[in-house]
Parts: structure tokens; sequence; C-alpha cells
């Protein structure tokens, strides 16, 4: 039922992802889907365990082998893909707060975070500074994926030119350290 939610959210948005809509859906009625989830606040958590773990998995296998500018691209490009082919799952990892450190939200969001920690050690980054650093690549790739999803480039220039050119300037800034 959550892989069914995911996949209606990146249908028609999460905003307008409701349990009457996922029980049209599903061939059910709304109140059976009370059984296996405690309602909508319930199911978006689960979509977002469920994202964070697909991203995870995409990162992660993307990266398996590689070092430095080559990690880092291959992580990003993952991650990108990601969003822009899951628009409604990614959009419930957002804001989304771990109850406790064994919830699967913070379980797979900490897969994630560790497959970008994989990345920068390819980096000569100062442990202090890793935390940082990882907030820099989240705001970069995730900023870029969630405006192209949103339609937010207009201009003329090819949007995967961009993302490579953001990804490079990225590499110079992470060796420049």
């Amino acid at each position: 039922m959550v892989a069914a939610g995911a996949a209606l959210a990146d249908e028609v948005g999460l905003a307008h992802l409701t349990m009457g809509l996922l029980a049209e859906r599903l061939g059910v009625r709304t109140p059976s889907l009370y059984k296996h989830v405690g309602g909508q606040e319930d199911l978006n958590r689960r979509i977002a365990a469920l994202a964070c773990t697909e991203a995870a998995d995409a990162v992660g296998d993307a990266i398996r082998g590689y070092a430095g500018l080559d990690a880092l691209a291959a992580a990003a490009r993952a991650f990108r893909t990601f969003v822009l082919e899951h628009p409604g799952r990614y959009a419930a990892t957002i804001g989304v707060e771990p109850s406790g450190p064994d919830d699967p939200v913070a379980t797979a969001g900490r897969r994630l975070l560790d497959s970008f920690t994989a990345v920068l050690r390819g980096y000569e980054i100062e442990e202090a500074d890793v935390d940082h650093a990882l907030r820099l690549l989240r705001s970069l790739f995730h900023g870029f994926a969630t405006l192209q999803v949103a339609r937010g480039f207009q201009w003329s220039t090819d949007v995967d030119e961009s993302f490579e050119w953001l990804v490079a300037f990225t590499d110079r800034g992470l060796r420049a350290l």
C-alpha cells in the first residue's frame, strides 16, 4: 500500500495525495486503508522512509568503486535522477522529523547521508567540517533537482549542462578546502 501511495504521489503530487484517492486507486473503500496506516500523516511518513531508502540505494549503488570527482558526479546524478523520477515521494522527505533514532525515516536518512559522507572521503575535509560539507551537498543537489521538478529553469541554456557545471564547481570548491 505504501508503494502504491508513493507511486500515486509521484503522479499527482504529494499535496494532492489523499487517503480517498489512494483507496480509489487500490479499488478499496477508504476505511480499509486504516487497517494498514494510521492516517494521512502516517502514510506520508512511510512514503518518506521509502523515498529515503530508495534514494540511499540509488546513491550508494552509483558511487560504489568511485572516489573524488567521479564519486561526486555519480552521487549527484543518481540523486537528481531519483528526485526527477519520483518528485511526489521525494517531497514527503522534506521537513519530516524522525520520532527517534530507530524511526525508519531516521534509519533511511542516515543511509543516504552515509553515502554522501563516503563521497566526501575522497576530499581532504577536516572532520569538524564534514557536517558543513554534507549540508552544502544537500543544498546544492536538493535545490537544483527540486527547482528542475518545479520547472524553475526557464532559460534557454541546457539544464544538463548547468548541472554538470554545478558538479564541477562543487568539486573545485571541495578540493580547495
